[in-house]
């Protein structure tokens, strides 16, 4: 064969190739739903499962999964997993944990383990004389060891809406995600912002976030979580039920963090939002914030779906089983597979 046609099906085969790559990678799961009732009941800690909090069933996990939903954030409390600091986890929490994680895997779905603690531990703060940096990080070793060989697991949620920290999150957040590190090199890990993770805030409020180089370095694995919400406090409680929404209010609080991250080159997700059921307008913003976050790749969960609801606004399981229009619209973004890594991109 003459050099020229050589070249030419060297080409070729390098272009099908790369074309074989392309159309192999896997689709990543952009929306996803908290799942909680393993975080009610803080009252009562550490608690009485059934009683005080729950986990959700195996037909939340069916039923999200069959909408095409497959990521879920999971809440669980650090005084429930680990009733002393130092001490062995909990055998019967562990398990509840375990068996989320096999549900989820039953119907082909991935999970967040969400330490939902707010950087406390009972009502004392990480980095504390009550609570050292360094139990909070042998905490997130122990539950890693534990769960890291589970093919339901996404990655750790390291805590979450960390707030009023004195300043120390960020020496916390690396102590934590190095200790996960030295016991699991594959999972993501998903760093919080300060300041209740507000996307909105997020540039102001974590200045020191990864001034530690472990913190940029692309092969840990981590990924930075911001919230939001859009009534006028910010809140979620959607207090006022004449609130109209302008539909780009989602966008503009995201925005700061999205390019925070593109700033840094770092990948990033957003935890939580939420919208009342009562607000079409509402509704509009969600479904445009949703399309943005898209654009950039970057997944998000719903909050909240799961057992005990009530007839809460937000909710998307609610006891009278009366429909949901929030559902429409995360279905809708559920189907978008154009993204194949997480980003911004």
């Amino acid at each position: 064969m003459n050099k020229k046609l050589l070249g030419i099906g060297t080409a070729l085969a390098l272009s099908l190739t790369l074309h074989a790559t392309v159309a192999s990678a896997e689709p990543i799961n952009l929306i996803g739903v908290n799942l909680s009732a393993a975080g009610f009941g803080t009252k009562a800690l550490p608690g009485k499962h059934g009683t005080n909090y729950l986990y959700p069933s195996e037909e939340y996990y069916k039923r999200y999964s069959d909408m095409g939903i497959k990521l879920v954030r999971l809440p669980f409390r650090w005084e429930r997993v680990q009733h002393q600091l130092g001490s062995d986890l909990e055998p019967s929490e562990l398990d509840l944990l375990k068996q989320s994680l096999d549900l989820a895997d039953r119907h082909g779905m991935k999970v967040i383990l969400d330490m939902h603690n707010y950087y406390r531990y009972y009502s004392d703060q990480i980095a504390s004389p009550q609570v050292p940096i360094e139990e909070y990080a042998n905490t997130w070793s122990r539950l890693a060891s534990a769960t890291k060989e589970h093919p339901a697991l996404f990655g750790y949620g390291l805590m979450n809406e960390p707030h009023d920290t004195n300043g120390q999150w960020p020496e916390a957040a690396v102590a934590a995600a190095k200790a996960i590190r030295g016991v699991d090199a594959d999972h993501w890990i998903l760093v919080a912002g300060d300041s209740w993770s507000s996307a909105q805030r997020w540039p102001k409020a974590n200045p020191r976030l990864i001034t530690d180089p472990f913190m940029v370095d692309s092969n840990n694995k981590l990924l930075y979580e911001g919230h939001l919400y859009f009534d006028a406090d910010t809140s979620g409680t959607y207090k006022d039920q004449n609130e109209a929404f302008d539909p780009q209010i989602g966008v503009r609080r995201v925005e700061p963090f999205v390019q925070w991250l593109k700033q840094h080159g770092l990948r990033g997700f957003i935890g939580e939002y939420g919208v009342p059921d009562w607000s079409e307008s509402a509704m509009t913003a969600m479904d445009n914030m949703l399309s943005y976050l898209a654009q950039n790749c970057i997944p998000s969960t719903y909050w909240a779906g799961g057992p005990w609801w009530g007839e809460n606004a937000l909710a998307l399981d609610v006891k009278s089983g009366k429909p949901r229009p929030q559902l429409d619209i995360l279905k809708k973004h559920a189907t978008y597979s154009a993204c194949t890594d997480i980003g911004p991109q």
